[in-house]
C-alpha cells in the first residue's frame, strides 16, 4: 500500500474556463486594476500560493490590503460559479478517467490531496467528483498559510505517512519543488499546466497511475 496525495489543477482537472470568467467578473467589479484574466494566463498561475498570484495578476495594485480583497473577491465569484456546475459539467473537465482511476488506485492505497488553494476549493472537487468516499483527508495553503511543501509535510505528520512510502502526483515545477522540501517522490502529469526537468516518473495520462501502482 502506498500514499498517494495528489494536486488538483492541471492534474485531476481544468477549471480554468471557469475560473478565468469568475475572477474577470471580480477584476471589473472591484475597478482598481486594468488586469485581463484568461484560461492561458491562470494555468501560468496555478500551482502558485494565492498570494503570489495576486502580485503576479494585479500588478498595478500596489496595497497589500486591496490585492487581499481583490483575490477574495475573484474566490468568492470561482466558489459560486463551479458549486453551480452541474454533473456534466465536472465530469467535461475532468482529465480523461480521473474518477474510474481515483476508485480503482483506492483499493490497495491511501489517497490524499494538498493544494495551493484557498479554503473551500478542495472540498469542491471532491463534492463535484464524487471522491468523498476515498479521499482520506486534504489541506491547502488557505488552511495552513504556508509553503506547498511544508503543507505535504503537515498532512503527512497528522495521518502517519512514511516518507518511503509517499508519492506526490502533480504538474508543475512548484509541486517538483515542493516534493524535494518533503523528501517525497513526484510523479509528473505531462498533460498538466507546466514542465518539470526530472521527475522521479512521468505519466502522459492519468490511467497510468494504474500501472505504478
Amino acid at each position: 500500500m502506498c500514499n498517494l496525495i495528489f494536486d488538483i489543477d492541471g492534474t485531476l482537472w481544468n477549471t480554468t474556463e471557469i475560473v478565468a470568467i469568475a475572477w474577470q467578473q471580480a477584476v471589473d467589479e472591484y475597478g482598481k486594476t486594468r488586469a485581463v484574466i484568461t484560461s492561458d494566463i491562470l494555468k501560468k498561475e496555478f500551482g502558485k500560493t494565492m498570494d503570489v498570484i495576486s502580485d503576479d495578476l494585479f500588478p498595478d495594485i500596489s496595497s497589500r490590503k486591496e490585492k487581499d480583497e481583490l483575490i477574495s473577491l475573484c474566490c468568492k465569484y470561482e466558489h459560486e460559479k463551479i458549486n453551480a456546475m452541474s454533473s456534466d459539467t465536472a465530469d467535461a473537465i475532468m482529465f480523461d478517467e480521473v474518477k474510474k482511476t481515483l476508485f480503482d488506485l483506492s483499493a490497495k492505497n491511501r489517497l490524499f490531496i494538498v493544494s495551493n488553494c484557498q479554503n473551500g476549493y478542495v472540498e469542491l472537487f471532491i463534492e463535484k467528483s464524487g471522491t468523498e468516499s476515498i479521499i482520506e483527508d486534504h489541506l491547502c495553503f488557505g488552511q495552513t498559510g504556508t509553503c506547498k511543501g511544508e503543507t505535504i509535510l503537515t498532512l503527512m505528520g497528522r495521518n502517519d505517512l512514511q516518507h518511503e512510502d509517499t508519492y506526490y502526483i502533480g504538474d508543475t515545477m512548484g509541486d517538483y519543488e515542493a516534493c524535494k522540501l518533503a523528501d517525497i517522490r513526484f510523479i509528473f502529469c505531462e498533460y498538466g499546466f507546466g514542465e518539470v526537468p526530472a521527475p522521479y516518473k512521468t505519466i502522459k495520462s492519468f490511467r497510468e497511475l494504474k500501472d505504478l501502482f
